[in-house]
């Protein structure tokens, strides 16, 4: 089942469906790599700034894909824990704290790749508009979300082109809204609702953000 033709395409139609909703003051933030096309769509019809969400998965020892935590990026970096998992490890904060430096180190890396140097958009008191290409588990944007409501912003959307409804559904909590083009069952994966889901580069990603960056300035007085 093909829903959009590239993430350019589900951009726009995300775009469509938040353009009218008249969000005070938006930011929008976009999980790499390919939750950046989508988001300068919104960006550009919204004429709103556009930052980035870094997240990096911690795993268990001895099995790194299982996540037993996650670190999002910031001048204050989150670290959100899946406290079943880590019990079940013997893991205390200490150790979480110990392991997540390394993803720490990697997280700045790619944002001074990626910005250049530009800080943080601060998001207190603005609407926080989260963007991803979609949703499969729902772990890493929830992290991303718990990371961005610790920065106080005054209403908190997560936005995607698709995502399973159970998972959408479970996210509720987390935002003040929840948009949600599709939601298909039986889901799969991500990739399966779009003709065109190449890998994002860090080219492509540069580019987006340069030009995002270059739309804001031009807007503020």
């Amino acid at each position: 089942m093909t829903l959009f033709k590239d993430r350019t395409d589900a951009g726009q139609a995300l775009a469509a469906q938040l353009s009218g909703k008249g969000y005070q003051d938006p930011v929008i933030l976009a999980l790499p790599r390919g939750g950046v096309p989508v988001a300068a769509e919104v960006a550009r019809a919204l004429s709103a700034p556009m930052d980035l969400i870094m997240v990096r998965k911690i795993g268990a020892p001895e099995q790194p894909e299982l996540a037993v935590a996650a670190v999002v990026n910031g001048s204050e970096p989150r670290i959100v824990t899946n406290r079943e998992i880590a019990r079940s490890f013997g893991l205390a904060a200490a150790d979480i704290k110990r392991m997540s430096q390394p993803r720490l180190e990697e997280i700045r890396r790619r944002r001074d790749v990626y910005l250049k140097g530009r800080k943080q958009v601060p998001l207190r008191g603005r609407t926080a508009i989260v963007v991803d290409d979609g949703i499969a588990t729902g772990a890493t944007v929830r992290a991303s979300l718990r990371a961005v409501r610790a920065r106080k912003p005054a209403r908190l959307v997560l936005a995607v082109p698709v995502a399973p409804r159970d998972v959408a559904e479970s996210l509720r909590d987390e935002v003040d809204e929840l948009i949600c083009l599709k939601m298909p069952f039986p889901f799969g994966s991500i990739g399966r609702f779009y003709s065109d889901f190449s890998q994002t580069s860090d080219g492509e990603v540069v580019r987006l953000l340069d030009a995002a960056a270059k739309a804001a300035s031009a807007e503020t007085p």
